[in-house]
């Protein structure tokens, strides 16, 4: 007992109050976040859209998502890390009832542009501000708690949808929006602006706020890092656009695909903390490297999948890699984040998401319709593989880059090491999101 009352007050304790009023907001909010999951189901079965038009729409979410998260770090650094998130949570809201009404197709794919609009341009905000109120050292813990409490509500809602949606589809939407409001009440009630806290003196040779777009463009190692997670995502997104339609061409229910998706955010709850001590003391390109290959061939299998336990094991092994992925990533791009654009780095890190969450749908719709589904998921293996060898050519540019940007009191770590919180605290410690929110797109 004793043992374990440690572990927990090495997991929680010295966070600030802040930073819990924002993992409260996050697990609401992840709880209720039903429509994302089903909304590739709804399309096809429950409205009768072709598996191209159900791409096509979730293809304009992602390009909302572009637009919002864009907007969103230029807002952040600008406007303010709360507006912006309070801002972005309500119009999220409005949007979820609005496409839930929603009949004609351009009026469905409208409200996915907006609802996609919306919901992402909380991302960066919710990154800087995350980064903003917790100190460095506590920051893989942070990461840690907000990736578990994301993966909590993402289980949970994926089987409670399930049955949701046998009541009927509208109600995923009402309770969807419901959730984000309360998430928005919480940080209107509780959390305060971080940005001019968090805002460091200007130095000599300091970047300007006013050319961060032409500093993002010209950083290659932050954009070839970024160039990467889109790849993965192209992989990763297939998840909830191609796999729902695979399962139901095999005869599977809605409630079977919401069980087996569910399985990523059990294995991660139950096994995350587990992580950093496998990882510990290894290089973050040797990390990811693995952590592509072994996504990879859990897609890859997937094309041979034909029964829920088959499809349930995909599932369990792309997960691992996401789990082995999220540490690394997640601190990796905070570190080549520089302070004062930290908004818009956040948000660039998060626009390829949004161009994966818009170009993944439609390719996996074209690529399974003319190719076919194990040409689908055979190439989603190729892919991983070839992101494995290039975490492995890149790491190292990335790693003498984060340890340009430390401040000056911090020590260097070698490259070919990942940087160490307290030991407790790793052994604590989940994971991070692979973008600033979280793995799964928010509600």
């Amino acid at each position: 007992m004793r043992t374990v009352r440690s572990w927990f007050r090495d997991t929680t304790g010295g966070l600030p109050r802040t930073f819990w009023y924002l993992w409260t907001g996050t697990l609401i909010n992840r709880l209720g976040s039903f429509v994302l999951v089903f909304l590739a189901i709804y399309l096809t079965q429950e409205r009768g859209f072709s598996p191209t038009q159900a791409g096509l729409v979730l293809g304009l979410w992602g390009v909302g998502g572009a637009v919002g998260t864009t907007v969103g770090g230029t807002l952040t650094d600008r406007w303010g890390r709360r507006p912006t998130l309070l801002t972005a949570h309500l119009g999220a809201a409005t949007m979820m009832l609005a496409l839930g009404f929603a009949r004609p197709l351009w009026a469905v794919a409208t409200g996915a542009l907006l609802l996609g609009m919306f919901a992402e341009a909380a991302r960066p905000a919710f990154g800087a501000m995350m980064i903003d109120v917790v100190p460095e050292k506590d920051r893989l813990r942070a990461f840690s708690l907000n990736y578990w409490a994301i993966n909590l509500g993402f289980a949970c809602a994926a089987v409670l949808a399930g049955f949701a949606a046998q009541a009927g589809y509208l109600l995923l939407f009402v309770v969807d929006a419901a959730t984000t409001v309360v998430t928005a009440l919480i940080i209107f009630t509780r959390v305060k602006e971080t940005r001019r806290a968090s805002a460091a003196p200007a130095r000599p040779g300091a970047i300007a706020p006013a050319g961060a777009l032409r500093t993002i463009a010209a950083d290659r190692v932050f954009l070839g890092f970024v160039v990467l997670n889109l790849f993965g995502a192209l992989v990763f997104l297939q998840h909830i656009s191609m796999l729902p339609i695979a399962m139901g061409d095999s005869g599977l229910s809605a409630a079977t695909y919401g069980s087996v998706i569910a399985l990523n955010g059990v294995l991660i709850v139950v096994g995350q903390l587990f992580v950093p001590r496998l990882i510990r003391g290894r290089s973050r390109s040797h990390v990811l490297a693995l952590a592509s290959l072994v996504m990879g061939v859990g897609f890859g299998l997937t094309a041979f999948a034909d029964a829920a336990w088959f499809y349930g094991l995909t599932v369990l092994i792309w997960t691992l890699g996401e789990m082995l992925n999220s540490p690394s990533n997640a601190t990796l791009i905070a570190e080549l984040s520089p302070d004062r654009l930290r908004g818009r780095y956040q948000g660039v890190f998060s626009l390829s998401w949004q161009i994966a969450g818009a170009v993944a749908p439609i390719l996996g719709g074209l690529v399974r319709e003319r190719a076919g589904n194990t040409e689908l998921w055979l190439g989603c293996a190729a892919i991983g593989a070839l992101m494995a060898v290039a975490h492995l050519v890149s790491g190292p540019a990335r790693e003498r880059r984060a340890a340009q940007l430390r401040p000056a009191t911090q020590p260097v770590t070698p490259v070919t090491a990942v940087r160490q919180p307290a030991p407790q605290a790793a052994e604590a410690a989940a994971t991070a999101p692979a973008e600033p929110v979280a793995a799964h797109t928010p509600s």
